[in-house]
């Protein structure tokens, strides 16, 4: 199959990086409010070595959440463990799985970050911006900013902020459990994304996008393994 996303090459170096991330950056559009019926989430799993990244996308219908397709792609490590440049480590298998779905989905979930990042580009929104596909960055902590404790019931929320900022939102998507961290990768706004993190997440802390991505890199990397 001909890869339907192809960005720039990916940076071997951190000050290549950092100068693409900025770049991107730029192109980083927060806001918008999508109505998605198909929609993929993106996780990564690693080798036991450290040298293979897996990553999977796995499609999702929404309202229903019912599983349409997923796949997996797995790439070498070129890059090095950075906090705030993972999206030059992950992206490339992230992006080779999602190539290989049948067809694109209206919205991206990634575990990781979008705006809440400190330079508003987290892997998020540099997948979204390369792709023009909408994106939502969920993870399981801060990178940056801060965040007040949402109230205890499933869809209290309670901002993230930097420097006077509001750059996502801490969501509890199941009742007193640890919130998820939810942020704008590009193409739609803070309430848009908190929306359809809890839409996705009826039962668990981690919305079903992700969740189903996660099961797939996971068995990706078992199966490699079990060679």
């Amino acid at each position: 199959m001909t890869p339907r996303h192809d960005p720039v090459p990916w940076p071997t170096s951190p000050a290549d990086a950092l100068a693409l991330q900025k770049e991107l950056r730029s192109q980083v559009v927060p806001a918008g409010s999508p109505e998605p019926i198909r929609i993929a989430g993106l996780d990564a799993a690693y080798s036991a070595d450290g040298r293979t990244v897996f990553g999977a996308a796995a499609a999702l219908a929404c309202p229903s959440l019912r599983f349409i397709e997923g796949a997996t792609a797995a790439v070498p490590v070129t890059f090095p463990y950075i906090p705030g440049l993972f999206a030059f480590r992950e992206g490339p298998a992230l992006l080779a799985a999602l190539d290989r779905l049948s067809s694109s989905p209206d919205l991206l979930m990634v575990h990781g970050h979008g705006t809440a990042h400190p330079r508003r580009c987290g892997i998020a929104s540099h997948i979204g911006v390369v792709t023009g596909i909408p994106s939502i960055g969920v993870a399981d902590t801060l990178l940056c900013g801060e965040a007040g404790e949402p109230g205890a019931p499933r869809g209290a929320t309670a901002p993230v902020t930097e420097k006077g900022e509001t750059i996502g939102c801490a969501v509890r998507t199941s009742p007193c459990v640890r919130p998820v961290y939810v942020s704008p990768g590009h193409l739609i706004d803070i309430a848009g994304a908190v929306r359809i993190v809890l839409r996705t997440a009826p039962r668990f802390r981690t919305p079903e996008p992700l969740r189903a991505a996660h099961r797939l890199a996971a068995l990706a990397r078992e199966t490699v393994a079990c060679r």
